[in-house]
């Protein structure tokens, strides 16, 4: 059969842990159906909305306790891969074992390399983190002061 790779959108994965592991197990029927054709699958993600949750987080509890420091992009990255892979491995894993297949299932956390000169980074227009209104921008404006 094939080898067919499945993207999930980070914004399709919910707003909290709760919400994405609900939405990724409602996924993981149609997914495992493809394994169970003869498929193999690779699942990747977005995370943009997860990544800025973990860096807001930290940057907040930092500013409010010094002994928890503010955490580097990168790391925020790392740390949103594993737990989206987590729930992503937990769900298909559950559909594996519901429907008696003995396949395993492995998360993967990845770098890139890019080029620091690339000229997108002059104009930047993906986001991390949430969509705010205008009020709710100016009061975390605000607070970051």
């Amino acid at each position: 059969m094939a080898r067919i790779v499945i993207a999930l959108g980070g914004n399709a994965l919910g707003n909290d842990a709760a919400e994405q592991q609900e939405k990724i197990e409602a996924a993981c029927p149609a997914l495992v159906g493809l394994i169970s054709q003869g498929h193999e699958i690779i699942v990747s993600h977005g995370n943009g909305p997860q990544v800025g949750m973990i860096q807001l987080a930290f940057d907040e509890a930092s500013r409010v306790n010094s002994k928890i420091a503010p955490m580097p992009l990168q790391e925020c990255t790392a740390m949103s891969q594993g737990y989206i892979g987590y729930h992503l491995q937990k769900g298909i894993r559950k559909e594996l074992r519901t429907r008696n297949m003995p396949w395993h299932v492995a998360t993967v956390v990845t770098q890139v390399v890019v080029d620091e000169n690339d000229p997108a980074f002059q104009n930047p227009t993906k986001p991390i983190g949430s969509f705010y209104d205008a009020e709710t921008a100016g009061s975390c404006r605000r607070r970051s002061r």
